[in-house]
């Protein structure tokens, strides 16, 4: 078996990026975005001999990034109950960059999404992944991915003022 070392390092290097970018999604903020990503490559060094396929490692890492935003959810959603707001820390120029003037609305009207519907319209559009591919990942159907997806965009619609089609 691969150096893991090596192999975990080279995975960092070409989709850290491409995961940063979904936790800043689901989330909203760039430093919790990335202790979520620091922590699923920890989680995928840590368990890298029980690893199956080494091939799946990237799957692993996303579908971890994905659990670890769900996480944080969560806990801000208990928090929110209990009184507790959770302001997110000023935008820093990369997410600024990120996230132009023009895309705010629609990335607010987003993270006000149900987190399933959320989670289905991110990983279908923003990663391009297959109907399959979301299944697998949230242990859902593919027809639920689809009509999760299509109730989704529609309620995505309605909060943009745009009107469901």
């Amino acid at each position: 078996m691969a150096d893991p070392y090596a192999s975990v390092g080279q995975l960092f290097g070409e989709h850290r990026p491409g995961l940063l970018r979904l936790a800043v999604v689901l989330l909203g903020d760039q430093r919790t975005a990335e202790d979520v990503v620091q922590e699923a490559f920890v989680g995928l060094m840590r368990h890298w001999s029980r690893l199956r396929d080494p091939e799946s490692a990237h799957a692993y890492v996303r579908a971890a990034v994905l659990n670890g935003a769900r996480g944080v959810l969560r806990r801000r959603a208990v928090l929110g109950r209990l009184g507790v707001r959770h302001d997110p820390p000023i935008w820093s120029a990369e997410s600024a960059a990120m996230f132009r003037e023009d895309r705010r609305e629609v990335m607010a009207a987003l993270r006000r999404l149900a987190p399933r519907r959320q989670q289905v319209l991110v990983l279908r559009y923003y990663l391009d992944l297959s109907d399959g591919e979301i299944a697998d990942m949230l242990g859902i159907t593919p027809a639920t991915v689809r009509s999760t997806a299509t109730r989704a965009l529609r309620a995505l619609a309605r909060q943009l003022g745009e009107g469901a089609q």
